[in-house]
């Protein structure tokens, strides 16, 4: 098992000026992070192959590995020349991190932002031919490179542990997984235990995150809280600092054998990077006494 960070929690930081994506790499082996998955929100690789290769480059130097590379992605489009479009760009992306030497990559199926209509299970179905169709491709294509693509809880649309089931299922392939996010199951109401258990078996890799949950009728005020689909308050915390119960997923992820890649993400409103050194801290901490 494998501790790192997304490079995602230290975007306040990225956003300010005050880091770049190679400080990001020094900064993660400097806190005791073991790899780095790549998020590009703040920086962009994949129409800049010199600052992709120092990336590269900078990882080997300073010792921590490059896990995964984790983007947007839609199948779900009007015309079929947005599709194949789609497909095409998705598949650069591959070659980016092929190029890079990262063999594991998580792409979105449908639009992160959806209306409530388009959320729905109808909806889901509905749209489901398209979604299977263009993971399949992807994954294909990666199988050359020996690349693990998966999708992600990630995204109101699919974000409960049955419809990840069932787009994984229907795509059957061997090299289509889940990337496992411990938190993102609240964000569709789903209970983040019951979440994990029933999704661990196919996960290829997880992400520790951490939430403060209030209910729809408690209002808590000014800050980077959002709703759930059921308008529930979400807010992003320090891992083990929030209301997640992480001790007992630890313990279920630890127990069932996993020993990939962990990766932590911070989205909440302490400093970044002291936020991200607890976090990982913690989920050390955490594992070691699970």
């Amino acid at each position: 098992m494998k501790i790192g960070l997304s490079t995602y929690s230290l975007l306040d930081a990225i956003n300010a000026g005050e880091m770049d994506v190679l400080d990001v790499v020094q900064w993660i082996a400097d806190n005791g992070g073991e790899h780095m998955e790549i998020v590009p929100y703040g920086f962009t690789l994949v129409d800049n192959l010199e600052l992709a290769d120092a990336v590269r480059e900078k990882a080997k130097e300073v010792g921590i590995e490059l896990s995964n590379y984790s983007l947007p992605g839609n199948f779900v489009h009007d015309t079929e020349e947005e599709f194949e479009a789609e497909v095409e760009r998705l598949k650069e992306h591959v070659d980016l991190i092929n190029r890079m030497g990262i063999k594991h990559m998580r792409h979105d199926v449908i639009a992160f932002t959806l209306p409530p209509e388009k959320r729905t299970i109808a909806h889901f179905e509905e749209s489901l031919p398209k979604i299977v169709e263009g993971s399949r491709r992807i994954a294909d294509y990666a199988a050359q490179f020996g690349i693990t693509t998966t999708i992600e809880n990630h995204g109101a649309a699919v974000q409960h542990s049955d419809r990840v089931q069932r787009v994984l299922q229907a795509v059957d392939r061997p090299n289509f997984k889940t990337t496992l996010d411990i938190g993102n199951f609240l964000c569709v109401d789903e209970d983040p235990i019951v979440g994990v258990k029933k999704n661990l078996p196919y996960a290829s890799l997880v992400h520790f995150k951490d939430f403060y949950v209030r209910p729809y009728f408690q209002d808590p005020g000014a800050g980077k809280w959002f709703r759930t689909a059921n308008d529930n308050y979400l807010r992003g915390s320090i891992v083990g600092q929030g209301d997640i119960n992480i001790r007992e997923i630890v313990k279920l992820i630890k127990d069932s054998g996993y020993d990939g890649y962990i990766t932590v993400e911070f989205e909440g409103m302490e400093e970044c990077r002291e936020a991200s050194k607890i976090g990982m801290d913690n989920v050390k901490r955490l594992w070691d006494e699970a």
